[in-house]
């Protein structure tokens, strides 16, 4: 079988067990989030919070106890790193830097993941467990809530709440998240990963040397890392490490993990919206994204349009032997195209124009299908501006779901777009505009700019995969990505929840002859071509000097 048939083979596979498990999985997500019944599990944490677990929330309450929770993770997980010499499971680690805790705080509180550091030479099991595994599933769940706080906006009428910040969290987490990763451990185990407290182990190489490998809890924080869209790996090789991604089949079984909720999540919209024809609109619009970006990053990386790959027949350098090219390009787009950092293949490795279409899945904004979470909302804020395009091309006032978007509403989401490619450009210009900053590149010319590039796409995405071949683990670069992580996480969630506080006050517009049909195939090729231009209009001078010209070269 050739490499092409068994990679076509392998994403069809992926379409069709996400297309088996699209309504069942999307309604219990619905049920969760609309029930009126708290568990006991879910009734000892709000006595343990001190929340009131009936009472709704406005808009602005509901952001103030989403920020306060993240202030409170981010010091939190700062203070672990800092004392884990002193902490049980420390596996003889030293307390980490304070620029590598901060960043690494930041990184893993804002669902990036970026990773400054080596996991298996810089953090104990503890700081694994309590406090980046946590963070794997609260930051998840955060994204979770948001979206659906927009979708309660566009679905409940003059009203002044969207819901409680601390029930949703407390659900998406419990209900949703741990179940899941609870199965799906047990199943990475079976299939090779390790699960254990072990320390570093002495072993003799093929060629007679000596090599450290640490052992720990890696399949239960794996599984969520992929669940959660999270993608900080156990090991510094990420899921190319054989610990953390042992078989073809573990790679398939991540890369359905990762794109499993943002695809279904689609499903729930549809049903708390009441439309679930509007849910078919936005899972065809990721779609259509989703699949060009697979395909394209397949024929790039197949293809092998570069010198080496052309002399040697295959584009095999970074990659893995156990995946190839093709899996390799597979998870390589399903990781870009989602907010997850997980990786296992060197992007840096790629072709220039494979290269490229991992920073340009990127800077899409990840809505095709996104993050947990992040991926709808994203998704949902270009679907307002598409009805606004389309209400000044008939000159009538642009509706949504029945709501009218007007003033208040577009410079939300214009905002809200506009908030990422400041901190991409803007930190990206800083970096390559000073020759202290630039040394930390290995390479020089375009792919050198595509190296800083990416990193602030990276980061400012919170996706948190990395180009490589650039070292980041300077005070600057530490400090300047962990403010883009954190502004580009927090700041649109700001936003989107202003959204959804405005749309929640409105009554509902009945439809009329000139309402634009928003579940039909027209308004799904609107959304899609108004994503990428946007992009296209932003960000091509950028990819034109980085991997557009080392391609063409």
């Amino acid at each position: 079988m050739s490499t092409t048939v068994a990679g076509m083979i392998f994403i069809v596979s992926l379409i069709a067990a996400l297309a088996l498990v699209y309504r069942p999985f999307g309604d219990y997500m619905y049920r969760v989030y609309t029930s009126v019944r708290h568990n006991a599990a879910e009734r000892a944490i709000y006595r343990l919070l001190g929340v009131r677990a009936d009472a709704e929330q406005s808009w602005g309450v509901y952001a103030r106890s989403l920020l306060a929770f993240s202030l409170i993770s981010v010091l939190f997980v700062y203070g672990v790193q800092r004392l884990q010499d002193k902490l049980p499971l420390s596996v003889g680690m030293k307390p980490v830097t304070d620029h590598i805790a901060w960043n690494t705080a930041i990184s893993f509180i804002t669902n990036t993941n970026w990773q400054a550091y080596s996991g298996e030479s810089t953090m104990g099991h503890l700081t694994q467990m309590a406090a980046l595994a946590v963070q794997n599933f609260v930051s998840a769940s955060v994204g979770m809530a948001v979206a659906i706080a927009l979708v309660r906006g566009f679905a409940r009428r003059s009203s002044d709440t969207i819901g409680n910040f601390w029930v949703d969290l407390v659900r998406g987490s419990v209900r949703i998240l741990l179940p899941i990763a609870f199965v799906g451990a047990l199943v990475l185990v079976a299939g090779g990963l390790v699960q254990n407290f072990a320390g570093p182990h002495e072993v003799t190489t093929l060629t007679g040397h000596t090599q450290s490998i640490t052992g720990g809890p890696v399949a239960s924080q794996e599984v969520i890392k992929e669940l959660g869209t999270n993608g900080g790996g156990f090991y510094n090789a990420n899921s190319a490490h054989p610990f953390e991604n042992a078989t073809t089949w573990t790679n398939w079984l991540e890369i359905f993990l990762i794109l499993v909720i943002p695809f279904t999540l689609t499903r729930t919209f549809g049903k708390l919206a009441g439309q679930v024809r509007q849910g078919y609109a936005i899972l065809a619009a990721m779609g259509v994204i989703a699949l060009a970006g697979v395909l394209l990053t397949n024929v790039f990386e197949l293809g092998g349009h570069a010198t080496v790959p052309q002399a040697v027949g295959a584009a095999m350098e970074g990659k893995e032997v156990r995946f190839g090219v093709s899996n390799s390009a597979t998870f390589a787009a399903a990781t870009t195209l989602t907010s997850t950092g997980a990786v296992n293949s060197f992007h840096d490795s790629y072709t220039p124009f494979g290269g490229m279409m991992t920073l340009f899945n990127m800077m899409l904004g990840e809505v095709a299908p996104g993050g947990v979470g992040s991926g709808l909302y994203g998704m949902l804020i270009l679907a307002v501006i598409t009805v606004f395009v389309a209400g000044l091309m008939v000159g009538r006032t642009p509706e949504y779901l029945g709501k009218k978007i007007g003033s208040r509403e577009i410079k939300l989401a214009s905002l809200y777009f506009l908030v990422t490619p400041v901190l991409v450009l803007v930190g990206t210009a800083f970096a390559m505009g000073s020759a202290e900053r630039r040394a930390s590149m290995l390479n020089s010319g375009p792919h050198g700019l595509s190296e800083v590039l990416y990193a602030f796409t990276s980061a400012s995405n919170n996706n948190g995969s990395a180009f490589a071949g650039i070292t980041v683990n300077t005070p600057w670069y530490d400090v300047a990505l962990g403010l883009c992580m954190a502004f580009g996480r927090f700041l649109p969630i700001i936003l989107v929840l202003a959204l959804a506080g405005s749309l929640a006050a409105q009554a509902p517009v009945p439809e009329s002859p000139g309402t634009l049909p928003t579940h039909r195939p027209q308004f799904v090729g609107l959304v899609v071509g108004v994503t990428i231009i946007l992009v296209a209009l932003t960000f091509l001078p950028a990819l034109a000097l980085g991997p557009i010209a080392e391609g063409l070269s």
